[in-house]
């Protein structure tokens, strides 16, 4: 049994080195246009699909590319809205890598990064239950929900934590 452990406890740590967080600058449009449109077909997902919509929202968000084993898997996101309050844009796995814990992983280290900040809130599509399921175990709550948040016909939970 104390094998079978620690197989399990190896595999965790080598996976958590395995994955690694790149910061996004103007050249990586193309790829995280590639992420954004490998997600286009999902109605709890609303992706930035043409090379302004990502230049503008570089202009003003941190963005990061997720590479497990120097090969891309997603993307991460957030905007700092003013000293106390930042807003998550959300982790984007390519759809092959779901359900591995990526988003898990890179969401406590994103959480640790932005540890500072008294307010962090985001927008899920509330029939995503994964991400609600993923943000409710880090503390965030469901503070309401707006019909047509992007424009895109879809509803939005808007969910927050406070650091007290």
């Amino acid at each position: 049994m104390l094998v079978i452990i620690f197989n399990i406890f190896y595999y965790k740590i080598t996976f958590m080195k395995s994955l690694i967080l790149k910061r996004v600058n103007k050249e990586n449009i193309e790829t995280l246009l590639f992420i954004e449109r490998s997600l286009d077909n999902l109605k709890t997902y609303s992706p930035i699909l043409t090379n302004e919509e990502m230049k503008e929202s570089l202009e003003k968000c941190v963005k990061y590319i997720i590479e497990k084993d120097e090969e891309v898997v997603g993307s991460y996101s957030y905007e700092i809205k003013s000293k106390d309050n930042v807003n998550i844009g959300g982790p984007a796995i390519l759809p092959e890598f779901q359900g591995q814990g990526i988003a898990k992983e890179i969401t406590g280290r994103i959480l640790e990064e932005l540890k500072d900040y008294k307010r962090i809130d985001l927008e899920i599509h509330p029939d995503n239950l994964i991400s609600l399921k993923l943000f409710k175990s880090f503390g965030f709550i469901v503070e309401s929900k707006v019909e047509n948040y992007y424009g895109d016909g879809e509803p939005r939970l808007i969910l927050f934590k406070i650091k007290i």
